[in-house]
């Protein structure tokens, strides 16, 4: 399986200034695999250590910062001589008192080597407890496999590179085999083990169950890891997240969760989830200038899942009803439409993501992108709907703005708009 994120860690590794890396994500995204396939490939060796299923190491960091110690330890551990050409894999590290703290140590006095930190619930430590080492680690997020990433895995290799070539009159020729891929897509979604399920059985049912262990390990996390007094709350916003997308006006509304409900009640709730890498916050925009973060709303906001295949497995979506068109769900066609796409510009870097509505409610842009500099509204429609009202008045009352639609229908440009097909949004950055 190939994942674009291959190619961040060689930069990391070719930098005069590497520092270690943290590599972030949600459970399940593949981030071991990652380090290890990533150590394989560009060290002569590499020293894993797991701190959750190590009882004796996990102790490693609780006596001092020596380094020389800490080597020798993680030597005897692993049975791997580390010099300064094996790459030092911190797996699980959350679970190691003052293991965070260890990796400023590193920067500061022994710097030659290489280290690699993840865990499944490490955005939540850095949170919590262990002294941060601000400024002395890079950083590098990792994602569900994106729709190119997911064509590569299924040996669609030819179709990937057909959308990045941009030949828009051959990618409409083949307009059929990609849409069949999206819808695909949407229903199998990113994880990689689900992915690679697939394509080792093409069995969805085997596929669904999956999905669903996945999503019973978020849900054990919940107990385990976070204050016991927000796990009820964290397993009402995870579960209304579909609910949320399917309305007509997607911002996320507390009273949906229960009667009276007010922000100050779910706002540890949501960071959590967010730490946790399993939902995605995307705040209003007040206007459409340079910089969108000065016209940021904090109080609206919609909130998306990780991955569109664990959405469907959440709503209980069959199969058929996906991959055949069925009519009777076309408006959650739209939510899941729309968390497909924000899951494919999550994973572009510098880019800044928010909507934008009126203040009365009456217009909305479903994303407002900043990309350098240039700001970008963007429409989504499920289908090949290519009526644009909202998105033509707000680049009306924006001049020096184009729009971009993003829909089932083929490429096609305008004065003020360019529609795009929804499966070639990661050739357009």
């Amino acid at each position: 399986m190939k994942r674009e994120a291959i190619k961040e860690l060689y930069e990391w590794k070719g930098r005069k200034d590497r520092k270690p890396l943290i590599l972030r994500g949600a459970r399940q995204v593949g981030k071991t695999w990652l380090m290890k396939e990533f150590a394989a490939d560009a060290y002569g060796k590499y020293a894993y250590i797991n701190f959750e299923d190590n009882e004796i190491i996990k102790q490693i960091f609780q006596k001092d910062f020596d380094i020389e110690r800490i080597l020798l330890a993680l030597q005897l551990a692993t049975d791997v001589v580390i010099d300064t050409d094996t790459l030092i894999i911190f797996d699980e590290l959350q679970e190691a008192p003052r293991g965070l703290t260890a990796l400023k140590y590193f920067q500061e006095k022994a710097p030659q080597y290489h280290i690699m930190a993840a865990g499944s619930l490490l955005g939540i430590a850095m949170h919590e407890g262990d002294s941060f080492p601000v400024g002395k680690v890079d950083f590098m997020d990792l994602y569900p496999l994106s729709f190119f990433e997911f064509l590569d895995a299924l040996g669609q290799e030819k179709l990937k590179k057909l959308l990045k070539s941009k030949d828009w009159e051959l990618i409409s020729a083949f307009q059929s085999k990609l849409q069949e891929n999206l819808r695909l897509y949407y229903y199998i979604g990113g994880m990689p083990e689900v992915v690679s399920s697939f394509i080792t059985d093409k069995d969805l049912m085997k596929v669904r169950r999956l999905q669903q262990n996945i999503l019973d390990a978020y849900d054990r996390d919940f107990s385990k890891h976070a204050p016991i007094s927000e796990v009820p709350r964290i397993r009402m916003v995870w579960k209304s997240v579909a609910a949320q997308l399917s309305k007509e006006n997607r911002k996320f509304i507390y009273g949906q969760l229960k009667e009276g409900a007010r922000a100050k009640d779910f706002e540890i709730a949501i960071e959590w989830l967010r730490d946790a890498g399993l939902v995605y916050k995307v705040n209003r925009a007040k206007k459409g200038q340079m910089p969108l973060s000065a016209y940021e709303d904090f109080s609206a906001f919609k909130l998306f899942m990780l991955d569109t295949g664990l959405m469907c497995a959440m709503s209980n979506l069959p199969a058929q009803a996906l991959l055949d068109g069925n009519a009777l769900f076309s408006d959650y066609k739209g939510a899941l439409t729309e968390q497909y796409v924000l899951q494919q510009l999550e994973a572009i870097k510098e880019l800044s993501i928010y909507y934008w509505s009126s203040d009365n409610s009456r217009g909305e842009i479903d994303f407002l992108l900043q990309y350098g500099t240039d700001i970008i509204p963007v429409e989504v429609k499920a289908e090949e709907n290519l009526q644009s009202k909202s998105l033509r008045a707000f680049v009306e009352r924006n001049p020096g703005l184009h729009g971009v639609r993003l829909s089932m229908s083929d490429y096609r440009e305008q004065d003020w708009l360019t529609n795009y097909p929804l499966y070639s949004i990661q050739s357009l950055f």
